[in-house]
This record gives structure tokens, sequence and C-alpha cells, in this order.
């Protein structure tokens, strides 16, 4: 713009000149033309005065002090006289313009510039009583002579008027846009520019205000959407079409931390199902998969978005299926035990009863029979209790708590487990210091219960069982310990499973559900208490709750 606005003035400010300058010339050329005209007429008609008195002397005498040229021409076009030439050789003035005027109307004047355009050379003609022309010419410098013979200095003043239009075209344009050019386009009301510019800085000042509130609105968003996708456990992912990602939140980050986040869908992970996955939504088609990684499992699913031309977008969700999937595989594996435990003692139970029905079984049988049907069935009942127990520790429901003193709790089950400890004889102790949790008694009973009637159960004759309560740093705990047979270092991370059995033979002879320690694990976790297992094969077992410290 600055280089526009100075070439405007400058050229304006050359025409104005050049303009001036011809019209001066013009003006100046033709007032001189003007005075060189009436200074002929009068030396013309004073001449003829002369010439008309007959005394040819006396026109001889002025053409000889004359400066001008004096021409007597007849009235066929002969020259009979002329002050700068001899009269015999010039050719005849008939057809001269000023001539022919002049005998026709008595006067006649003309002008004519030289070959080379230096020179201009204006003629005043009379007519005479006899009928010859008297002229008078005056040669002056023409407009070009004049021009050529001060080129020197008109191409100085030329220079210095360029010179001059330059300088004065490069202030005005600095004078004309500095206001501008100091505009504040955040305020332009506060502009103290041109009063023409007022109603664009009104619509720069509403336009301001409308981008204003459309980029807070748009933060606004911005941070709505970083928030949201921030505390997303799901991964997502956005891709342009060419492949480039364009957003990846926390959990991509969380669970892609030694890759790139950024650059091409490559750099983010080379799994073969994540590409395919991401390949076909660029495509154009909505694709699902799984995918393992660091010994998680992840659902994939990428959906398309149409783009400008035939190019799509995509849009990839990674959500963490490991606990979906161990829930599920757990689900058929509980199912399928389940099915298998109810399975065993409803088949004795309908065999027996089958044989006392038939009549097959002998009297005195009868009640070894019975017994045994009746033994079935509360082995029966006690693994659906422990089921239905289970489960109301799965929902997690929330359960009043109270203040339980666990050395009484320990004796109370000490009490329950005396006559099976007999039949196995097994020595059970009761030691440690009385200490009071927070907790669901019932719950708690049963998780002390389930840890001692599975030490009774894999101990060894003349075994022991200790219960100890106490305070380990101002940390509740109670302890089960047992000298019985000991587990397997590769059984222990398991024992806490549902059905799991480490020596399934022995397990069928004690009677035992499969979801006593399972119990105890998940009444830990809904009293947020630590368990810590400890066995060493063939010498024994010692198994710690600790509880939250009593705030």
């Amino acid at each position: 713009m600055r280089k526009r606005v100075f070439g405007s003035i400058f050229l304006t400010a050359l025409v104005t000149l050049i303009v001036t300058v011809s019209l001066l010339l013009v003006a100046v050329h033709s007032g001189l033309s003007q005075d060189l005209r009436e200074r002929l007429s009068e030396e013309c008609n004073y001449i003829a005065a002369a010439a008309a008195s007959g005394e040819e002397q006396e026109l001889q005498r002025i053409g000889n002090v004359y400066a001008d040229r004096i021409t007597l021409v007849d009235t066929d076009g002969t020259v009979l006289y002329d002050n700068k030439s001899d009269a015999a050789q010039m050719e005849n003035h008939a057809s001269r313009p000023e001539i022919a005027q002049a005998q026709e109307k008595g006067v006649g004047e003309s002008s004519r510039l030289s070959d080379t355009l230096a020179e201009q050379t204006y003629y005043y003609a009379i007519r005479l009583a006899d009928g010859t022309v008297l002229r008078v010419s005056s040669t002056a410098d023409s407009a070009f002579g004049a021009l050529s013979s001060a080129s020197p200095w008109i191409v100085l003043v030329v220079l210095l008027a360029l010179l001059v239009a330059a300088l004065l075209a490069s202030w005005l344009t600095h004078v004309f846009l500095a206001p501008i050019v100091t505009l504040d386009l955040r305020e332009p009301l506060k502009n103290d520019a041109y009063d023409e510019l007022s109603p664009l800085l009104h619509r720069m000042d509403k336009q301001n205000r409308k981008i204003e509130s459309q980029l807070c609105e748009l933060k606004r968003r911005q941070a709505e959407f970083d928030d949201i996708t921030a505390r997303m456990d799901e991964g997502l992912v956005l891709f342009s079409a060419e492949g480039d990602i364009l957003f990846a939140n926390r959990a991509v980050r969380v669970l892609f931390p030694k890759d790139s986040a950024t650059g091409g869908y490559m750099t983010l992970c080379r799994d073969a199902e994540y590409i395919r996955v991401v390949e076909k939504a660029l495509g154009g088609e909505s694709a699902h998969g799984r995918m393992g990684k660091d010994g998680r499992v992840y659902s994939l699913t990428a959906s398309s978005v149409a783009g400008e031309g035939q190019s799509h977008a995509a849009v990839l969700f990674v959500v963490d299926i490991t606990e979906r999937e161990q829930a599920e595989r757990q689900r058929q594996e509980f199912t399928a035990n389940v099915s298998h435990e109810l399975k065993t003692p409803l088949t004795s139970i309908m065999g027996f009863a089958e044989i006392m029905e038939n009549g097959i079984v002998r009297p005195e049988d009868i009640g070894r029979f019975a017994g045994k049907i009746r033994s079935e069935a509360m082995r029966l009942l006690t693994l659906i209790e422990d089921i239905i127990r289970l489960s109301q520790l799965d929902e997690g429901s929330s359960v009043p708590f109270e203040p339980v003193e666990l050395s009484a709790l320990c004796g109370t089950v000490r009490d329950r487990l005396a006559h099976k400890a007999a039949e196995h004889k097994i020595t059970l102790h009761l030691t440690g210091k009385p200490v009071t949790v927070s907790g669901e008694r019932r719950t708690l009973e049963q998780m002390v219960f389930n840890l001692a009637d599975n030490a009774i159960a894999y101990n060894k004759p003349h075994g022991s069982v200790t219960l100890q309560t106490g305070e380990e740093n101002g940390v509740p705990f109670v302890c089960v310990s047992d000298t019985g047979i000991g587990i397997a270092p590769a059984d222990q991370p398991r024992v806490f499973e549902r059905f799991y059995r480490v020596d399934k033979s022995h397990s069928k002879q004690t009677g035992g559900t499969g979801l006593g320690l399972s119990i105890v694990k998940h009444g830990a976790a809904l009293h947020h208490a630590q368990i810590d297992l400890h066995s060493t094969l063939g010498e024994g077992t010692q198994i710690t709750l600790r509880f939250p410290k009593a705030e």
C-alpha cells in the first residue's frame, strides 16, 4: 500500500508539473507571438506610408537600417524589392499565403517554421494603393528552439523537480499513512484517525467483539473436551485423512508410554490388529478388533468420518477389557465348577435314594444310607450358602459396620471347630491380645472360620492350629497358622480363586466346597484388609489378615 500511495502522489506531482510547464510555455509563446505580430503590423504600416509617397530612396534607406526583412511584391507576384536578398533572383511570391491574403483582403499574415523547427518566421503584408504588396517579416526562436537551447538547464530543472516530487511524495505518504499504520486493531475505537475510517473502525470493533466471543466459546469447549477426554479411562485417538495423529488423550499416552503419540498412525503402535483396524477406518469402513499388550487385552473400535472428496478421517477407541475377559473366564469356570460341585452330592443323594426306593438296601443299612444322604445334603446346603455369601460380597452392597473384638471372635470360632479338631486329633490354640476393628461381624467370623477350618482339614494328625490376634505398629491383625501339609509356591497365587484346590483328592475327603478362601479374599476387600500368605511345603501355612488402623 505504501508503494501505491507513493506512486500515486509522485505521478500526480509529475503530471501536474508537466502540464503546468507546458501550459506556461504555450502562454509565453502565445504572448510573444502576439507582441511580435503587433510590432510587425505597426512597422509595416509605417513603412507602407513611406513607400506610398513614391520615394524609393526612402524605402531603401529604411531597409538598410531595418533589422527585419522588407519585401515589395508586384501584383503578379514578382519581387520588386527585398532588403536582405537580390530581388531579381527571388522566386515568384504570388502563392505565399500572406501575399495572396493581402491582395484579396488588403492585409495578410502567416508564420512558418524552419526545416529544423528551431526558428519561426512571422509575416505581415499590406496591399498598397498601386496594388503592390508590402511584406515585413521577422524571425524568432520557436518553442522547440528555445527548449533546445535551454536543454541543459531544462534537464537540471526537471531532475530537481523530480527530486522535490519524490521527497514530497514520500513525506505525504508518511503523513497520510501514519494514522493508518498506527491503528490499534484490538481496540479500533480508541484510534484518532481520519473521519472517513470511522465506519470501518466501528465494523472492526464489532467484528473483534464477535471474534473474541467466539474464541472464548471455543476455548471453553476445548477445555470441556480436554477435561472429558482426560478423565476417560478409554483411549481416544483422532486421525486425519492422511493418517496423522491429530489428538490422543491421557489414557492413550499411558497405554503407549514408549511410543510416540504424534506423527503417523504407525508411530503409535505396530500391532497387526491395530494397523488393520485403523487402515480399514481410513478406508471408509468401521472396524473392531482385539489387541494384547503387556499382558493386557484391549478392545479396538474404529469409526470412519467422511472428509472432503473421497478421503476419510478416523476415530479410534481403545478399551481395556482385561478384567472383563478375566471376569467372563471366571464366570464360565464358576458356572462349570458350581455345576460340577452341585452334581456330585445330588448324584450321591439320588443314588442312595434310588437304592432305598427299590428296596435293595437291607433294613439294618437304612440308617447308614440315610446318614450319607443327610451328609451329602449338608454338603450341598453348605455349598449353596457359600455361593450365596460370595455373590453378596461380589455385589459390594454396603453393610453396617460395628466395633468387633477379634480375640473374642476367634474364641467363638475355636468353640465351633472344637469337635472337628478333636475328630482330626488337632490341637487348637488361642493367643495374643484383644484388639478391636470396625467391620461386619458375620463376615469377619466367617473369614476366620474358613481359615481355621482349612487349617484343620489340611493338617497332619496330632498337629496344631493357632489363632493369634494383636497389633503390629498400630495395625490390627488376626493370624491363623498350622503345622499342616503346606502349599507349594506354584499354587500359592491361586489358592484364593473360586473352586481352586491344591490337592483335589484330599479336598474330596475333607468335603470342602472350594469357596472358603475366595470368601476370605472378598471379605478382606470389603474391610480394606491386607492378606499375607506364608507357607512351606510339608511344614505348614500362616495366613494373616491386617486391618486398617483405627482412626
